[in-house]
């Protein structure tokens, strides 16, 4: 389908939407509900007790593969499976993002400089959109902003560039890993902002006191988007569907044609093949991503990050789920979940895959957004 014509069944499916992304999250003939929020519950908990993910005053770090998708999508298995209460796991990640949020000038950055340079600036700067983006997603559900997130997005917007070439972005941890932590991630790190001011209720995006970074936030990402892999293009198309008018309607349509054009025959996306445009600091360092492309077993495979985000990014843009292309992929994802564990497969780009704790980190993230993807969270308003 080109942009032209999605763009407009996008606009005329919007009253009727609602209704296709209920019958979206009652079909579960072939995958289990169940079973990916025990998936989800255990590795949350593991993540929150891990010496590795522990911080000062007894907080956690909120990882961009395991812990934020967890607060993304939990909710949603919640509502399927008529769970009258959060997870205890959804109510400790926001205790502990609470905690960090109101200590914001005693607790430490997650990482510093011995980790190596600039990194408690990047922390710092990841941190305060994961902090916003978390607890307005929780206000959403609530439908009320709350003061510990204003004061999330305070320190969030205390932290934006205002000049460089990445004036409208924020700092952001680079440790060399895709999709999350590499030299592109400034752009990732900005469409996650982006999704957590359109994501916070009361007109937030409205408030008259944030106008002035708004507008740096969608001018950076207007003028960069161009230049990026479709993986960070996957992210800023669910983004313009949070906060209106980021992107135009022809703009909107040209990313989703895109990745459409990138789907494989069995109806799943393969991250490695949206990943390598992707470009490094150095010769050395991009020869390592070269290396790790083409010596993994899993290059060109349908992995459950990528067709989990790129459905639920489509979604979000306003295809409905009845759409044949989308329903390719949800027939993917339904088909690929694992019998026995409840997950999807997620493969890492910078490391050999195991089936350790650790290796499964792609796998945490391939679960949550398979999961948004299959439910139809947060249909496009």
């Amino acid at each position: 389908m080109k942009a032209e014509t999605r763009a407009a069944v996008g606009l005329g499916v919007m009253l009727l939407f609602p209704a296709a992304v209920l019958a979206a999250s009652l079909d579960h003939a072939s995958w289990n509900p169940k079973a990916a929020a025990a998936y989800l519950d255990q590795r949350a908990q593991w993540w929150m007790s891990w010496p590795g993910a522990a911080r000062d005053h007894g907080t956690f770090c909120i990882s961009c593969h395991t812990a934020l998708p967890y607060a993304l999508s939990r909710a949603t298995l919640g509502a399927i499976l008529g769970e009258q209460e959060p997870s205890a796991e959804q109510l400790r990640i926001r205790s502990n993002v609470t905690r960090r949020v109101r200590l914001w000038n005693e607790v430490e950055p997650s990482y510093n400089e011995q980790v190596g340079p600039n990194r408690a600036v990047q922390s710092r700067g990841t941190e305060s959109v994961i902090n916003a983006l978390i607890l307005a997603t929780f206000d959403a559900r609530n439908g009320k902003l709350s003061d510990e997130t204003r004061a999330a997005f305070r320190n969030m917007w205390a932290l934006q560039r205002t000049t460089g070439s990445d004036s409208g972005a924020w700092p952001w941890l680079n440790f060399e890993n895709e999709p999350f932590e590499a030299n592109d991630s400034v752009f990732y790190g900005a469409c996650l902002a982006a999704v957590a001011v359109g994501t916070a209720p009361d007109n937030y995006r409205l408030t008259l006191e944030i106008q002035g970074n708004d507008r740096l936030l969608r001018d950076y990402l207007n003028r960069e988007y161009v230049r990026q892999s479709l993986s960070n293009q996957a992210v800023v198309l669910w983004a313009s569907a949070k906060l209106p008018g980021l992107l135009t309607t022809k703009q909107q349509g040209s990313i989703a044609d895109e990745l459409l054009s990138k789907q494989q025959s069995d109806g799943g996306w393969s991250l490695s093949s949206l990943a390598w445009t992707w470009r490094g600091s150095s010769p050395k360092w991009l020869a390592k991503l070269w290396i790790r492309s083409e010596a993994s077993p899993f290059a060109g495979k349908s992995d459950g990050y990528a067709t989990g985000m790129i459905a639920y990014a489509l979604e979000q843009y306003g295809i409905p789920g009845d759409n044949a292309d989308l329903a390719r992929a949800l027939d993917w994802l339904r088909r690929n979940q694992s019998q026995t564990e409840g997950r999807w497969p997620g493969y890492s780009l910078n490391h050999a895959h195991e089936q350790s704790a650790t290796g499964l980190f792609m796998s945490d993230a391939a679960t949550a957004y398979a999961v948004l993807a299959l439910t139809g969270s947060g249909a496009r308003p």
